[in-house]
């Protein structure tokens, strides 16, 4: 059985709400209602009444399907935050130059997904590849080659070292020869301003 709910208009950034969702996901309910209520975050507790609020409605949803569940079996199969509107206030903050910036008020939307199924055989709510899925890249998905930019680099480098020494050769050479030429351009100029 899975149980929604939402918290519409929280106040305070999407962002910041988000460092808390992501420290409940996939936890037992008891579990999260703990870390909520130990959390030093602002937007912990409206999170928290969401949480409090899926709860209630999970056991709203037993009773009307004359299903039992456990309230302490639940767990936070989806947790995620959505931006919401921002308000531009008509305060204003000094700014450089004379200019004034309003002032904004941020607000986010809070939604709880809670399941009573185990979590074993789920993957994690969050999208991420699980244990049992090796990680691929994209780079392999498209039919190209999986080995990392550096060694692909470092694997042309060796092949034009072996192709032709003649053209190769003489540009590190000159290179350093630029080099070492400006280095004794810079000596020379210091020993005349010293004397």
């Amino acid at each position: 059985m899975e149980a929604r709910a939402s918290a519409k208009y929280l106040r305070g950034s999407a962002q910041k709400a988000r460092l808390v969702i992501d420290m409940i996901r996939g936890k037992n309910v008891n579990q999260a209602l703990a870390i909520l209520r130990y959390s030093n975050k602002r937007a912990a507790l409206g999170i928290e009444k969401c949480v409090k609020s899926a709860i209630a409605n999970a056991n709203e949803a037993a009773e009307k399907a004359n299903v039992s569940v456990d309230p302490d079996e639940l767990w936070l199969k989806a947790a995620y935050v959505d931006r919401g509107p921002t308000k531009h206030r008509r305060r204003v903050r000094p700014a450089p130059q004379g200019r004034a910036y309003r002032e904004q008020r941020h607000f986010c939307h809070v939604t709880i997904l809670l399941s009573s199924e185990s979590q074993e055989g789920v993957g994690k709510a969050d999208g991420k590849a699980g244990a049992t899925k090796p990680a691929v890249s994209k780079r392999a998905k498209r039919g190209g080659a999986a080995a990392a930019p550096r060694a692909k680099k470092a694997a042309k480098v060796e092949a034009t070292d072996t192709a032709g020494k003649t053209a190769g050769e003489n540009k590190p050479q000159k290179k350093a020869s630029k080099a070492a030429a400006k280095l004794g351009a810079a000596l020379r100029r210091k020993k005349k301003t010293e004397k």
